[in-house]
């Protein structure tokens, strides 16, 4: 097969550019510190309903760190439970969540919380919500045929 000039050039310019771009981002990667996550907690998803803190969903006020609240999620087969959590407006939150069952997401619209919970994963992600109002938690991975059912909220009520 024979290759005209031009093409050998765009070829070698092609190649070329794809290879400095990859090794510019994983440097700039390397620098920043961007590293999978290292799942250091995982527990058996076929009996999490079992294991503590997942045997009781739900938000809890804790003392003494650095957060005001413990809000453990548990999602499963187009729900999560709890369904609807009240907290209160300028609370420092911790939300441990993971699924039992297959791969959900875990976005609330409006914040830049989004995990992607996978079975026997301990997702954790501490947050302070400083506005009040109702932020809708939604899956955002296709999870089965009920995946557009699957939905929370939380809402963010001032204190009293």
């Amino acid at each position: 097969m024979h290759l005209h000039r031009y093409e050998k050039w765009w070829l070698t310019f092609g190649i070329s550019s794809l290879v400095v771009f990859l090794v510019i981002l994983g440097i700039s990667a390397f620098h920043q510190g961007h590293q999978p996550p290292s799942a250091n907690a995982i527990i058996n998803h076929e009996k999490v309903e079992q294991i503590a803190p997942f045997d009781k969903p739900g938000l809890k006020k804790v003392e003494g760190k650095d957060w005001d609240y413990e809000l453990v999620v548990l999602a499963s087969a187009f729900f999560y439970n709890p369904g609807e959590v009240e907290i209160p407006v300028g609370s420092k939150v911790k939300i441990i969540a993971t699924t039992k069952d297959v791969v959900h997401g875990f976005e609330v619209a409006g914040t830049n919380i989004n995990m992607m919970l996978v079975p026997g994963h301990v997702n954790e992600i501490v947050t302070t919500f400083d506005e009040p109002g109702e932020y809708l938690v939604v899956c955002n991975e296709y999870c089965g045929t009920g995946h557009h059912t699957m939905k929370s909220m939380f809402k963010v009520v001032e204190k009293e």
